[in-house]
Formats: structure tokens, sequence, C-alpha cells
């Protein structure tokens, strides 16, 4: 196993991506996913509450987030289930607790679904498996002509690495109910990270590959441990969809937060750290 240190977390060579962490505390591993195009610094008012107790949390940047590595290949759900597998395994977990939203969700529930032997229970906050072209057009009219644009030859990789403050600020306001409590300092580490080299077109990658994400789905009923499923009342996925995966998922316990959208750890980070001490009791 490959680790280094640095003065932005642990490092941790996992395939061709070389994956930036943090690890803390003792006891029941939590691992920590966080949704597209965010990254470590987006736990930060859930690691708040979750400090202290009984818990080893392990938060990360996913490959071509953050200041982990973007290795020139196809972010698909596979690809990144995949090195999220390798991650555990190279540092060594057993019994961990998966924790995830949006993408990071649904990390989690391929990763049971495979049956990987490290993970013990899945809670899955607002899982990303839904939506023409990807659920995050439902979130704003700048969203749909935005992440639409990024899909097409050619001009989609000009609006990969274009984008203000501004911009990112009103996307990021899309996935809360109430767009106070985006953290100003997140927006900045977003620009910051978003400029690392491999990192626009690693998004463009993961967005293109959109189907990937409603596909994996289809493993679902394969899923043989605990799984609760967590969607924020304004969460960007529909009823239907919520109805379905609580129904392809084996034993599925489900939870909901009010007043909640698709960023729930920065909305309602007491309550899903609730959860996921429960989950991990």
């Amino acid at each position: 196993m490959s680790q280094t240190t640095s003065e932005s977390g642990r490092r941790v060579r996992v395939g061709p991506c070389e994956i930036r962490y943090e690890r803390m505390g003792a006891g029941t591993p939590v691992v920590l996913i966080h949704t597209l195009r965010t990254q470590l610094e987006y736990y930060r008012p859930l690691l708040q509450e979750l400090a202290g107790g009984d818990l080893e949390i392990v938060a990360i940047d996913l490959p071509g987030h953050g200041h982990s590595s973007a290795p020139a290949v196809e972010y698909t759900a596979g690809f990144f289930t995949d090195a999220v597998g390798e991650l555990l395994d190279q540092l060594e977990l057993s019994n961990a607790v998966i924790a995830g939203e949006s993408i990071g969700a649904s990390i989690g529930l391929g990763l049971a679904a495979r049956g990987h032997p490290r993970v013990a229970r899945v809670v899955a906050f607002n899982p990303y498996d839904y939506g023409k072209w990807g659920g995050i057009r439902r979130s704003s009219g700048l969203a749909n002509v935005l992440f639409t644009a990024m899909l097409w030859p050619g001009v989609g990789s000009v609006v990969a690495r274009a984008g203000t403050r501004g911009v990112m600020e009103r996307i990021m306001a899309g996935g809360l109910h109430d767009s106070e409590k985006l953290p100003p300092d997140l927006v900045d580490a977003l620009m910051e990270s978003g400029t690392l080299p491999g990192h626009a077109r690693a998004f463009r990658s993961l967005c293109l590959q959109w189907r990937s994400w409603i596909e994996a789905r289809a493993a679902y009923p394969s899923i043989r441990v605990p799984v609760t499923l967590v969607y924020g009342e304004h969460d960007w996925s529909r009823p239907e969809d919520r109805d379905a995966n609580a129904r392809d998922i084996p034993g599925a316990r489900r939870e909901a937060l009010a007043s909640c959208g698709h960023f729930s750890w920065l909305e309602a980070p007491q309550r899903a750290a609730r959860i996921i001490r429960e989950a991990s009791a």
C-alpha cells in the first residue's frame, strides 16, 4: 500500500488515481463519499456533527474531484465504484458503513450490490440514479442549459472549463432549499480545484456517462446488506424515483429530511449525522 501525507490531507494510490482523504477518530469505520463536483471540504458541516463518539471517519475526494488526481479515463459509475472499492482494500477497513450523497450514495449502493466484503451497511442520501441526461438538469434552468451544452461535441469542453464564481454559486444553490446554507469557502475550494490539471475533462466525462448511473440501478436487487435511503423533501428526484429504489433494494429503510434539498449534508448536517450514527450503532 502506497500512502503519503501532505498539508491538504493524506493520499493513497488507487489504480491510475492518487486519492486525497482524511482519517480521524476510532471505532466503527464510516466512509463519507461526496456529490458530483464537490470535494472533501463539502463534509465540514457534517464532520462537526460527527466529531467525538465511537466512529472512525474516512472522508475522501473522488477521482477527478477536489485534490485527487484526474487520470485520462472514462468517468463511469463503474469506474468510481471500482476506485472506492479498491480504496477500502488499501485502507484495510472492515465492516465499513458507506455514507454517500448523490453520486456518493450511488457508489455505496453499487459496492453493496457487488457484495464488497468490506461493506457492512449503506446510508444513501439522495442517490443520483435518475433523469434524462443526468438529474442535475432538474435543479434550475441555468443548470439545464449548462449541463446540456457540456455534452455537445467541441463546445462541451469549453463549457466544462469555463465558469465564474457567480455561476458556481447559482449552480450549487440549485441543490439547496435554503441558499443561505452554501458556505462561501466551499465555493472558493470548488473554483480552485476546477482549475487543476484534468479536472474539467473528468467532470465532462462524468456528465457524458450519465446513463451509467441509471444503468447501475439494475444491480440494486442484489444488495444483501442493510440500506437506509434518505431523501431531502426538495431533492431533484421525484416520488417515483424514490419509490423505485425502495422497491428494488431488499429491506431498504426510508428516511425523509423536511425543508431540505439535494445537498443535505450542507442543509441538515445535524439530522444527517443522527441517521449515520444510528446506522453505525
